[in-house]
This record gives C-alpha cells, sequence and structure tokens, in this order.
C-alpha cells in the first residue's frame, strides 16, 4: 500500500512524521499502530499528518497511473477522498453499513476507543456515496463482494 510505503525510512513521509512525531519510532521504523493511537484521537494532528503525506501518496498514485496509461482498465484503490484523478475517472464505493465495520474492525484486535477514533476521522458513508459513480454492497461475504466486483469489472470492460 502506498500510504504504508511513504511512512517506510525511504519512504517521502518518513523524515517530516519521524521529526513531529519522535515517539512513534521504533527500532527505527514508524510504528504505524502508535501514529494512530494520535492522529484518531486528535483531530489536527491527522491534518498534519495527511499534509505530510497525502502529496508523497498523490504523486505515487499518478506514476503508477501514467506507468499504465496504455492499459484497458486502470484500477486505483484510494482510503480516503483525495481529489487527485481529476475528470474522467469512474468512482467505485465499496460501502458496508457502519455496524458492519465496527464489528470487522473489532474483529481485527481494534478496541472500541480506537474503532471510534477511525471512524470519527473517516468520510461518512453518505460523503463517499455522494462521489461514487457506482456503490458496491460490503456488508455480505468474501464471496459476495467478489461476485459483485466481477459483475462490475465486466461492466467497465465492455464500455
Amino acid at each position: 500500500m502506498i500510504g504504508h510505503a511513504v511512512l517506510e525510512p525511504e519512504g517521502e513521509a518518513f523524515h517530516p512524521v519521524s521529526a513531529w512525531w519522535p515517539e512513534v519510532l521504533v527500532d527505527g521504523v514508524i510504528d504505524r499502530a502508535k501514529l494512530a493511537q494520535i492522529v484518531f484521537s486528535d483531530p489536527k494532528a491527522l491534518e498534519e499528518l495527511e499534509s505530510m503525506t497525502h502529496p508523497a501518496i498523490a504523486a505515487r498514485v499518478l506514476n503508477l497511473v501514467e506507468a499504465h496509461a496504455d492499459a484497458e482498465l486502470v484500477v486505483v484503490e484510494l482510503p480516503l477522498l483525495l481529489p487527485l484523478l481529476g475528470e474522467g475517472w469512474i468512482r467505485v464505493v465499496v460501502d458496508a453499513p457502519q455496524e458492519t465495520r465496527r464489528r470487522r474492525l473489532a474483529e481485527r484486535g481494534m478496541g472500541e476507543s480506537d474503532i471510534d477514533g477511525r471512524m470519527a476521522a473517516q468520510p461518512t458513508g453518505e460523503e463517499w456515496r455522494a462521489v461514487a459513480d457506482h456503490v458496491i454492497d460490503n456488508s455480505g461475504t468474501l464471496a459476495e463482494l467478489e461476485a459483485e466486483v466481477g459483475r462490475l469489472l465486466e461492466e467497465l470492460q465492455q464500455r
């Protein structure tokens, strides 16, 4: 994931992030869980992190898209509402009810306060759906999700 890569020691955001929050450095690498505890409990800290990471993420995404410009279909997964793709892109949102998202995060071992912080820092389902050209329902099983993605992929390839 590009968002993770920019935080690696060789990544573009490593030095500014580790200088701003030296307490998140563990054995020379950024402990993303420690960083998440800080930024998902403080909106200003999240804004600061985003100012350090989003330009690097956007540049990497656009470079990858340009490298595959002759492909029949290019898919870019963005967990944020970054306005970097511009006009002409088809925006697909994979959505699930908030209670399903919360349950899945808890199943991954995340505590209630961490879940609350992350959910509060993310765009709402309504905000995501407002920018979507297509919405994929992710409230069911993985097989159901894969089938729905497959149907949409076929539709997009036929355009």
